[in-house]
């Protein structure tokens, strides 16, 4: 068995804010309620949610000799989030997490063998089959909240999450009990009603991060006045998050947005040219979605905005 203090040191050195560790395991309750999930529908377009079903709830089966999934966060929180009709997700601000988090993780990578020896090692960034939210409550980073993201006391949720994958052996955490209590504030905000009304499911496809991103077709026009000026991603569930208000910037020069970027409009989005997004989304995770995506996204806003405005009209005074 090894001591963990040392790993984690090394990670908060590297940057990362946290980092726990828990006993890998197959995920047999989770599995049951990711399989009513997909039943449900609820992940929409996202059909590779279907793939690799029993490799996503056990990380043994994912790298045989996984003994330990070490689970690590990195708070990627900033106070601005764009002009107030064509808001982007804070995550998405800087470059591209997936990038600046496997340098670190790399880093981790080498310190370890170094002090451990030829042992197994596999990182994933939001880029594999694993369940990054239950292994972070099993490690003991925080608690998966009504609105479906880990809350950590004391920090809240703008964090992103990786998993290590090794056959190390560790002494490993207690999961964190569940304090969103009685407040159902990120139901009552959702403006698309994605949270189910008692919490603890998502309906992704109704969700906006979902629309903007993910969603390959046209937005349905059931949105069309439900989006409140999201363009790319959605945070509305984190802004109204009581624990969130803990939350302090992040300090990671790659994740700090250029001003042209917080500056675009929905009108700037709908007629972006070549030119400008390659600038503007070079190593970004906008990336995703997409110039024509995104060029979307701002058509689909305008419309919202003038429908606003003709129904502002025709009120009586």
């Amino acid at each position: 068995m090894v001591s963990f203090e040392k790993v984690r040191l090394k990670a908060l050195e590297l940057g990362f804010d946290f980092a726990g560790v828990a006993r890998a395991e197959a995920l047999d309750n989770e599995a049951r309620r990711l399989e009513q999930w997909l039943a449900g529908g609820f992940h929409g377009e996202m059909s590779y949610m279907e793939n690799h079903f029993d490799l996503r709830t056990d990380p043994r089966k994912l790298l045989p000799g996984t003994r330990s999934v070490i689970v690590l966060s990195h708070n990627y929180y900033a106070e601005q989030n764009g002009t107030s009709e064509a808001k982007i997700a804070r995550y998405a601000y800087g470059q591209d997490y997936h990038k600046v988090l496997r340098k670190k993780c790399k880093a981790l990578e080498r310190w370890m063998k170094e002090a451990y020896g030829d042992i197994l090692f596999r990182a994933f960034i939001d880029s594999g089959p694993v369940m990054e939210r239950e292994w972070a409550n099993r490690a003991g980073l925080g608690w998966n909240g009504r609105n479906t993201l880990n809350i950590r006391p004391g920090v809240g949720s703008y964090f992103f999450l990786t998993c290590v994958l090794t056959d190390l052996v560790f002494e490993y955490a207690n999961p964190l009990r569940d304090y969103c209590g009685s407040c159902t504030r990120c139901i009552e905000a959702c403006p698309t009603e994605a949270i189910s009304p008692s919490g603890y499911l998502l309906d992704a496809s109704r969700c906006i991060s979902y629309l903007t991103i993910e969603l390959r077709k046209e937005i349905p026009e059931e949105y069309s006045q439900k989006m409140e000026g999201w363009v790319f991603g959605c945070d509305i569930c984190q802004e109204v998050c009581p624990w969130n208000r803990f939350a302090k910037p992040h300090s990671e020069p790659a994740f700090t947005p250029s001003p042209a970027l917080l500056n675009m409009t929905a009108y700037d989005w709908s007629q972006i040219s070549e030119k400008l997004w390659d600038v503007i989304s070079r190593g970004s995770p906008l990336r995703r979605t997409g110039r024509v995506g995104m060029q979307r996204n701002g058509t689909f806003l305008l419309k919202s905005q003038s429908k606003d405005e003709q129904s502002d009209s025709t009120r009586l005074p």
